[in-house]
């Protein structure tokens, strides 16, 4: 064992040094026989090879040449930095190119690396599938295409490692760039060399999926001989496999795989195409596939003959045929299968016919059965013979091995012993003994009716539409003969009052009264119900009580002590008061009046709104006069304080009020105090009127001079330029037309919005 794993370990060492993925080993010891000095060596190794069996479904497509540049490029761009400036350390410039080098040959090796690994070894397979992959695709061209791929993707290491070592003496930004595009056009055009390889092996993936999932180690029933002889049928017949049947040679081109049911196990049918009669050179790919499948499955072998001749070939070639291909029959269980005798008999058949055809079956030492695909006589008959005789081959070979003696060591068959020696007859009850002497013998089976029920074999070929008379020998009618002799299923329904369980049977299908001492059944009551109802419902209000007195002399549970809950209600009053202030502090923040309505344009001038009030028929020489004395009284008004002196002193008296009268000052007169009230209700009336209309235009300029208000348009104009053409002044959003990896790079000749 030390042996097998250590040669493995190293196998996979040098794989790993050569930077080709390990492999598992291909086979598994069952079994070791030592030498008499106790040492392990290769010829006392006993090993079955296990081959895998892939599945080619599941292999990836493989790309064309160009498809893979792009893909390799494409991946590179997306994947790697793009941008570089000759400003950055020259370090960084070189690990800029050297991840983009490194980076595209990664990205070859793997998917170079994927395609040889989903391509199956010609070697490491079962050798059914090396000798069809040889005969359907030619092994030398496959292992070639498999070759330079392989070939293609050591060049590439090595293209990289060289132009890696040669960046790494990179002076300038320039000279790393063009190192770089050197690598990349390098490694592409050794991609572009293998166009025929990867087309190649393209359609032999294509073709290996088509091919059908064949387990060559499983329980397999071949079926082989002339075109046109009848294996497709049998085919249909005892699979679910749909192979075409056409009444021409060579319908059936390629093997086709069929499972059916035998003894609880899963038997796998194979329909192979006609074989001709001449040498092995001559037979071309069709018929090399039913000789690959005879030369390397384990099965057994139903070889046709078609006695009618009806396919077009004697019963001598067919003869001929069967001994040309008889040493592949070897080590197999063959049964000889004569087709087509509802067309000719084998009874009467012509007797050199007959005898030639069964010395076949003497010469072979196997069966000799017949068989019709449109009477389906016998076909159940092959099927079982030919199952049978592969499953003993199977057990026999198993028993014969060296793993039985391990198996029958742990099985005990114990054969009972007699007693003593009494002899005991079996025992037959009297009442059956009865029955038998005043019948004919033996109890006749129960006739029963066939109405209603689907027709089987066991009828006895009587007309199932007609109703049978049941036997009267005292055999007891189901319910569903009841209900097909009454009129079926919706007609007529069991009486299930037979069924009753009372004191005397007698009164099972006595009507039931509906009255009865003047009173309805339905409604009859026991005369103390209302007096148990109030006792019930006393009852329930008590219990109702005493659940909600004993609620409210609980209290509610907490998990808090009774410190954590002051400190609770703390914080729960201290955020209230905060959302509070924030709630009365939103009314002093209203929002300004528009420069519009407060006099930015010319729509409040005087001369205006008189000739717009005229307009109208208004009379506004009371609106005019009554706007010009406000306005008078508004200019004489002086400031005395300004607004945070007004606030300071606001605020410094009311905490002097909160204070109390003790802190105020007993020899202030009461007329001061008046004034000082009136004052502050004329600050407050005036600091309300300071947001009313300015005098002067809102931009702090004469609105005569048109240069300044052309200056400030201007100004309003380039500040707009940063959201204009957005959904609003907060569509900061800047569309992207073309991404730079899109937009950058070597391009093609032409208009084209991506490389």
């Amino acid at each position: 064992v030390n042996l097998i794993f250590r040669n493995n370990k190293e196998h996979s060492w040098k794989r790993r040094r050569q930077g080709r993925p390990r492999r598992e080993p291909l086979f598994v010891v069952l079994s070791l026989f030592c030498c008499d000095d106790d040492k392990v060596t290769k010829q006392s190794i006993v090993s079955i090879i296990i081959m895998p069996v892939y599945n080619f479904k599941s292999m990836k497509p493989v790309p064309t040449a160009p498809e893979l540049v792009d893909i390799v490029l494409m991946r590179t761009q997306r994947r790697t930095p793009t941008v570089v400036h000759p400003g950055y350390k020259i370090q960084r410039i070189r690990s800029f190119y050297m991840r983009k080098i490194k980076f595209t040959q990664q990205t070859i090796s793997e998917r170079l690396g994927q395609i040889l690994q989903d391509f199956p070894r010609l070697n490491d397979i079962h050798p059914f599938y090396a000798d069809l992959c040889n005969t359907l695709y030619d092994k030398d061209h496959y292992k070639l295409a498999l070759g330079q791929i392989n070939t293609a993707r050591s060049l590439v290491d090595s293209v990289a490692r060289d132009m890696i070592r040669m960046v790494k003496y990179g002076d300038s930004l320039y000279r790393c760039k063009c190192l770089k595009r050197a690598a990349l056009g390098r490694m592409c055009t050794i991609l572009k060399r293998q166009k025929s390889s990867l087309a190649y092996l393209e359609e032999v993936r294509k073709h290996l999926s088509r091919l059908p999932a064949l387990d060559p180690n499983t329980r397999t029933l071949l079926m082989c001989g002339l075109p046109n002889v009848g294996k497709s049928s049998f085919m249909n017949k005892i699979t679910r496999g749909n192979v075409d049947v056409q009444p021409y040679a060579f319908t059936t081109k390629s093997l086709f795989v069929g499972h059916c049911d035998y003894k609880y196990l899963r038997w796998q049918v194979i329909d192979t195409p006609g074989i001709l009669d001449h040498s092995l050179e001559e037979r071309n790919t069709i018929e090399m596939q039913a000789i690959i499948a005879l030369a390397h499955l384990t099965c057994s072998v139903l070889y046709f003959v078609d006695i009618s001749e009806q396919c077009g070939y004697t019963i001598e070639q067919q003869c001929s045929l069967f001994r040309s291909i008889k040493p592949l029959f070897a080590n197999k269980q063959l049964v000889i299968v004569v087709n087509k005798v509802d067309q000719q008999p084998w009874d009467t058949l012509e007797t050199g016919k007959k005898d030639m055809v069964q010395a076949l079956a003497d010469d072979s030492n196997c069966s000799l059965m017949t068989m019709s695909n449109v009477s389906e006589h016998g076909v159940s008959e092959v099927k079982i013979a030919a199952c049978d005789k592969l499953l003993a081959t199977r057990v026999d070979a198993r028993i014969s091995g060296n793993k039985i003696d391990g198996i029958m060591n742990r099985l005990q068959v114990v054969t009972p012993s007699p007693r003593d020696a009494v002899k005991r007859e079996p025992y037959i009850p009297e009442s059956v003994q009865r029955a038998r002497t005043e019948g004919e013998g033996s109890l006749p089976k129960p006739q029963r009716s066939r109405l209603g029920y689907a027709p089987t074999t066991k009828d006895g070929g009587a007309n199932n539409d007609d109703d049978v008379v049941m036997s009267a020998n005292g055999s007891k009618k189901t319910a569903r003969d009841l209900m097909w002799e009454h009129g079926g299923p919706g007609v007529w329904a069991p009486d299930y009052r037979a069924q009753y369980d009372l004191e005397n049977d007698d009164w099972k299908f006595d009507a039931i009264p509906e009255m009865i001492d003047g009173k309805n059944i339905a409604d009859f009551v026991d005369p103390d119900i209302l007096q148990k109802l109030e006792v019930l419902e006393q009852e329930e209000d008590q219990i109702v009580a005493e659940l909600e007195t004993a609620r409210m002399e609980e209290e509610p549970e907490s998990d808090l002590d009774e410190e954590e809950e002051a400190a609770v209600n703390a914080i729960r009053s201290r955020k209230k008061i905060t959302k509070e202030r924030k709630l009365s502090t939103k009314t002093q923040n209203r929002p300004m009046v528009p420069l519009a309505i407060r006099g930015k344009g010319d729509t409040l001038e005087a001369g205006a709104i008189k000739k717009k009030m005229d307009d109208l028929g208004v009379d506004t020489s009371k609106m005019l006069e009554r706007g010009r004395e406000r306005e008078r009284k508004e200019r004489g008004r002086k400031r005395e304080r300004s607004l945070t002196r007004q606030h300071e002193e606001r605020r410094r008296r009311s905490s002097r009020d909160e204070d109390g009268d003790a802190a105020m000052d007993d020899s202030t007169p009461p007329k001061k105090t008046k004034r000082e009230r009136n004052q502050e209700r004329h600050r407050e009336l005036s600091e309300a009127r300071s947001h009313s209309k300015p005098r002067t235009h809102p931009k702090g300029m004469n609105k005569d001079d048109k240069d300044a208000i052309k200056k400030v348009a201007k100004l309003e104009k380039q500040g707009q330029q940063a959201w204009t053409g957005g959904a609003g002044e907060g569509d900061n959003r800047k569309s992207v037309h073309l991404l730079k990896w899109c937009n950058t790079g070597k391009k093609r000749n032409g208009t084209h919005y991506q490389r």
